[in-house]
């Protein structure tokens, strides 16, 4: 059967552009107040002349991250001390060396433009175990540091909820027990990550020359907002603060229920997850919750900076042809293989264009009317500020304060091979 052909009568509604207003607070010169902060900081003078410094860094996404590691790296100097970068980042990269040290040049952190090595390598050492028998891994380069300090943004996890959830201390028990660390930290699934993730970082702090955090927090619109020095001691207690803050800047999609939400593309640059589930509604995993009510979820394209990781499409339930092309399956397969967590990895209902992919949404998202749909459409869940919805939330948009109409209602358009053309 031909699915165009069958999917040609089902209407699409018009669309309209909104924005909506987040609280904007942020730093205009985050590197600069980095540098403040660090030259001011007692945790600074705990690095002596002539150590060695790894600098753990790694995630994703994060606003003007390479110049705060390189004001990091700078105040490290400035000590006498000799600092070194070590990507912190589990599993990622394909579980490779090389293949993290292409995230962090992707992600502006060189040897040349930080002016310091990169020692990348997937060795670890079982540093401990845990009293469930899980072992603790960390680094072997690192470890073998006189010191080890941390950057990282501090935000809600993805697939679990706890007192810490994605930020300095996950990066501790995951992100520096690269592959191996990241696989036993998921191992028992993440029903018990609020426990482990902690325990395994305390573990390491108390165990290994780690010094301090750097913690970030973001608003709404990706921007700094907030940074920290925090010594290794302080983290566990510091950090659930943070993280309460940054729920609170999280941006949001302005309905409860929608019937379909179209995203024009996830990638691992945006979202561990590809797309971050707490603006989807859409959790990997049943112990995370919070968003809104989708019916029906599209993702249309991957990002080039993904590099052909497709995690997430599995929990969407249309994609493209254009989207399957571009993916690299053994990437992506290994990436639920480490966290235990598959459903991401899953292929969704695989349509020829943009236009069959949105249209089979629409049919199958269980409405009466589908003039009537609730839709929404964004670039991807790091962008929500401005976005599109259909004509029928237009008056419940109208009703929500912050809200911005852009314009006058318009039509979807594509090309002659149904993809979308704006």
């Amino acid at each position: 059967m031909n699915l165009t052909q069958m999917l040609a009568p089902i209407p699409l509604p018009p669309m309209v552009k909104i924005r909506q207003k987040f609280d904007d607070t942020r730093l205009d010169n985050p590197a600069g107040e980095l540098k403040q902060k660090l030259a001011h900081s007692p945790e600074l003078t705990r690095i002596l002349p002539g150590q060695q410094i790894a600098v753990v860094a790694g995630s994703r996404g994060i606003a003007n991250l390479a110049a705060m590691t390189k004001e990091l790296i700078d105040a490290i100097r400035s000590r006498g001390a000799e600092p070194f970068i070590v990507p912190g980042m589990g599993s990622h990269g394909g579980a490779t060396a090389d293949g993290q040290r292409r995230v962090l040049e992707h992600l502006g952190i060189s040897e040349a433009s930080m002016g310091a090595p990169i020692r990348s390598s997937m060795d670890v050492v079982e540093v401990d175990r845990l009293d469930n028998g899980l072992p603790v891994y960390a680094d072997a380069i690192a470890t073998d540091a006189d010191g080890i300090v941390f950057i990282n943004r501090i935000k809600p996890h993805t697939a679990f909820r706890g007192r810490i959830e994605s930020g300095l201390m996950k990066m501790i028990a995951i992100g520096l027990g690269k592959q191996k660390g990241a696989e036993a930290c998921h191992q028992l699934g993440f029903k018990y990550m609020a426990e482990n993730v902690p325990t395994m970082a305390n573990i390491l702090i108390q165990k290994l020359p780690i010094l301090f955090g750097v913690g970030i927090v973001e608003n709404a619109y990706d921007q700094t907002c907030r940074i920290e020095v925090i010594a290794a001691e302080e983290i566990e207690a510091r950090e659930p603060e943070l993280l309460e803050e940054a729920k609170s800047r999280m941006p949001r999609l302005p309905f409860e229920q929608l019937d379909v939400l179209v995203i024009d593309y996830i990638g691992k640059n945006i979202s561990g997850d590809g797309m971050d589930p707490n603006v989807t509604g859409r959790y990997p995993t049943p112990y995370a919750h919070g968003g809104p009510d989708v019916a029906k979820m599209v993702v249309l394209d991957l990002t080039e900076q993904s590099q052909g990781n497709a995690n997430g499409v599995g929990t969407a339930d249309f994609t493209t042809r254009r989207f399957v092309d571009k993916a690299d399956w053994p990437a992506t397969y290994a990436n639920g293989l480490t966290s235990t967590v598959c459903a991401p990895t899953k292929m969704a209902t695989v349509l020829e264009s943009d236009r069959d992919a949105i249209k089979a949404a629409v049919k199958t998202c269980n409405i009466l009317d589908y003039t009537t749909c609730r839709l929404v459409r964004i670039q991807d869940t790091l962008h929500v500020g401005q976005l599109e919805i259909s004509v029928p939330l237009l008056a419940e948009a109208q009703r929500i304060p912050g809200i911005e109409i852009i314009g006058d209602s318009y039509e979807w358009t594509f090309d002659s091979n149904g993809y979308l053309t704006k």
